[in-house]
Parts: C-alpha cells; sequence; structure tokens
C-alpha cells in the first residue's frame, strides 16, 4: 500500500468532516447545540466523501489488495499454523503413527494377498493383521 495515498485520503476525509463542522460553528444554534453541529457535519462529510473521494478510496483499497495478495502469495505460514504443525507431529509422535512425509513404503501384503495395517493395541508392538476392508481376488471369487 501506498503510504501517501493513505495519507491524503485521511486528511482529505478529516477536511470533508472539520469544514462543514466549521462553518456550522459559526452560526449561534448551532453553538448552543454543538451536537447537532456534530451529526449534521458527519452525514455532510459521509455524503461528499462518498461522491467526491472515490478516486482516493479506490487507491488505498487497492494499495490493501496488492499487500494482501504479495503476503498470501508467498505461503508463509502464521505462528498459529506453525504452531499447529509442530502440535500435530508431537501427537503423531506420541501415538507412534509414521510421518506421511518420510514413510513412502507402502504396507506388505499379508498371506492371503490382503494389506496389512498396524493396530497399535493388538498385542507386541508392530504387529499388523490383513485389512478386511479391502480383501483379496482370491475372496471374492
Amino acid at each position: 500500500m501506498k503510504t501517501r495515498s493513505a495519507i491524503v485520503y485521511s486528511v482529505l476525509r478529516l477536511l470533508v468532516f472539520l469544514v462543514p463542522l466549521g462553518i456550522m460553528m459559526l452560526f449561534p444554534i448551532f453553538r448552543d447545540m454543538y451536537w447537532i453541529a456534530l451529526i449534521f457535519a458527519t452525514l455532510i462529510g459521509i455524503s461528499l466523501s462518498i461522491i467526491f473521494l472515490r478516486r482516493p478510496l479506490n487507491d488505498v483499497s487497492q494499495g490493501l489488495a496488492e499487500r494482501r495478495a504479495a503476503r498470501t502469495a508467498t505461503h508463509a505460514k502464521t505462528a498459529a499454523e506453525q504452531d499447529a504443525d509442530i502440535e500435530n507431529a508431537a501427537n503423531d509422535a506420541a501415538r507412534g503413527v509414521a510421518d506421511p512425509a518420510t514413510d513412502a513404503a507402502a504396507p506388505a501384503p499379508s498371506e492371503h494377498g490382503a494389506p496389512t495395517q498396524s493396530v497399535p493395541d493388538a498385542g507386541a508392538p508392530g504387529q499388523t493383521v490383513p485389512d478386511r476392508r479391502h480383501p483379496a481376488k482370491s475372496d471374492r471369487a
């Protein structure tokens, strides 16, 4: 985002509010009831900024959009995402689950030809049992 465009837009928005407020404060009625002058100055400022300050607003909005796009284009992880990755790795290590990025070997088939899966609570560590969700071709006949 260009700092100059943000400063120009902010100064113009302040002027669009303060000039009508200053003019209204010249009248005696608005000196006694200043809150009415504030309400009218706000309404006038909003109206004038919608009509006349569209280009500076677009410049500021475009700068913000470019800045956000540049931030997401780098694919940098936020601190929360990094923390979640570390926590997930620690949980996987505590449960004995292998990291899929480092464990590229497929499970060996059992004597029936069905793939096996590791069951952590099934007796001895590393014991495998046949995966009954995908029966071997010989079981289907």
